[in-house]
């Protein structure tokens, strides 16, 4: 999964630079794991997605302001509406006052329904003055 990840990575890094795309990016941010799911696993695959991203484009990479408050089975085999009720208040923005004004690039591995996206928005939101784009390296439907 590393190499994929690494691969992924800097194919997009490459092509986002050349095209100028997300060139007002301040920050880009990663779709954080729990910590214990991290101890277990021993990385997070999306770090390592933007860190290849941050390296292209140059934009930082910040991984310790938005966390995972608990811990979750994966979503996978779970339906729409599961995953959206499974997500309620999971995320936790540490300092509301690091993204102000500025636009973040929020990543993930997969779009399925947008769920955990969207609850990661959302207490990125509790920033003023914040603009949000996001990137994933796949998406289902």
């Amino acid at each position: 999964m590393k190499l994929l990840v690494f691969f992924f990575g800097n194919w997009l890094g490459e092509i986002l630079y050349k095209n100028k795309e997300f060139s007002s990016v301040d920050f880009i941010i990663p779709v954080p794991i729990h910590s214990k799911k991290k101890k277990i696993r021993g990385y997070n695959q999306v770090t390592k997605f933007g860190e290849c991203l941050s390296t292209h484009l140059n934009i930082p990479f910040v991984e310790d302001i938005l966390i995972r408050q608990s811990t979750t089975k994966t979503q996978t085999l779970k339906s729409r509406f599961d995953r959206f009720k499974n997500l309620e208040t999971k995320f936790l923005l540490t300092d509301t006052k690091a993204f102000k004004g500025k636009h973040i690039l929020i990543i993930d591995d997969v779009i399925t329904t947008g769920a955990t996206l969207e609850a990661c928005a959302l207490a990125l939101l509790k920033t003023s003055n914040l603009r949000i784009s996001i990137l994933t390296m796949a998406y289902t439907e």
